[in-house]
């Protein structure tokens, strides 16, 4: 009896045989993944090393910083921080963009654990991530930081749960990878990932309806009317954008975080969750908008800036600005 040849594909054999023109991609990459994996490894032994709960500490968004926040965090910046190409790094726990090296090339900017109030539950998180080229000559600054998404020259996401998924943006397209742990590397499993044209499910945190805008009120709804006979959409909300944000990708439909009266600005953060996330879906041939302007076209004026969002198969869009 013959054995069966296994054929996998790592994440480096992928980066290799899909070369990047941008110089020294495939070190940020590494960097970014040995963060993942270390992520991984901790959150999935959290319970068993105390790592649930929350510090002492208010973070300046007036967020409270949980323990595995600060474990995510300072393991993003330790690993990007050895590469010499990478200039700043823009993170959700820092104040300001640091800068790491003046005469860097690159900018990574990173949620590192993306639906940390579902820390404690066991329920799906994520690490966001997007890098930039420097725009200018001559040392890095802080406004080299402050550029649209669709400058970003990749992006991507790895969503801890079941099992541990990298999916990025590369090269004009999405694709996944799915930690093998017996081996410690990502292996391709999802090839070339399109977002369904069309789906009826609606994803957003109903709580804040009466503070958004009438025209979000009667859209969403409409989603769930069913005058005339038609089957209403199915609302399916995690609570953390990088779960709800996978779903849609593999099943189709909408994602959604309107401004509303305590948020007028909307609530998610455009350099690290964002634009990140809207190249992943545009690039996937989804579409994402803030308002009436395509979300990678967004100018931020500051590293922290926050906007609405609406995000998801190209058919749902179509209908909200209908």
């Amino acid at each position: 009896m013959s054995l069966q040849k296994v054929q996998m594909t790592t994440l480096d054999e992928f980066l290799m045989n899909h070369p990047s023109p941008y110089k020294n991609l495939n070190k940020i990459y590494r960097q970014i993944t040995f963060s993942c994996k270390v992520i991984s490894n901790r959150i999935k032994r959290a319970g068993l090393e105390n790592l649930y709960g929350s510090t002492s500490i208010t973070n300046f968004h007036g967020e409270e910083v949980k323990n595995l926040d600060v474990l995510a965090n300072n393991t993003f910046i330790t690993s990007l921080s050895k590469i010499k190409d990478v200039g700043a790094l823009v993170s959700e726990e820092d104040y300001d963009a640091m800068i790491i090296n003046e005469a860097g090339r690159y900018i990574v900017t990173f949620d590192p654990l993306d639906g940390s109030s579902n820390i404690d539950a066991n329920v799906n998180i994520g690490s966001i991530f997007g890098v930039f080229e420097r725009t200018g000559d001559g040392k890095i600054t802080k406004n080299d930081c402050l550029q649209p998404g669709r400058n970003l020259i990749t992006a991507g996401y790895c969503l801890y749960g079941s099992s541990t998924i990298l999916v990025i943006a590369y090269n004009g397209q999405v694709t996944g990878f799915t930690l093998d742990e017996n081996y410690g590397e990502f292996v391709l499993t999802h090839n070339k990932m399109t977002v369904p044209e069309f789906k009826p499910i609606y994803s957003v945190n109903e709580g804040n309806r009466d503070s958004w805008d009438p025209k979000v009120r009667e859209f969403v709804d409409s989603l769930k009317s069913t005058e005339g006979g038609k089957k209403p959409f199915s609302l399916r909300y995690i609570g953390s954008m990088v779960a709800d944000i996978h779903r849609t990708l593999l099943y189709g439909g909408l994602f959604m975080y309107p401004a509303s009266d305590s948020a007028p600005q909307g609530k998610l953060r455009y350099l690290y969750e964002v634009a990140p996330m809207s190249l992943i879906m545009e690039t996937a041939g989804g579409r994402a908008v803030c308002g009436e302007v395509p979300a990678l076209d967004i100018v931020p004026e500051t590293v922290h800036q926050r906007v609405p969002v609406f995000i998801g198969s190209s058919g749902c869009i179509k209908k909200f600005e209908i």
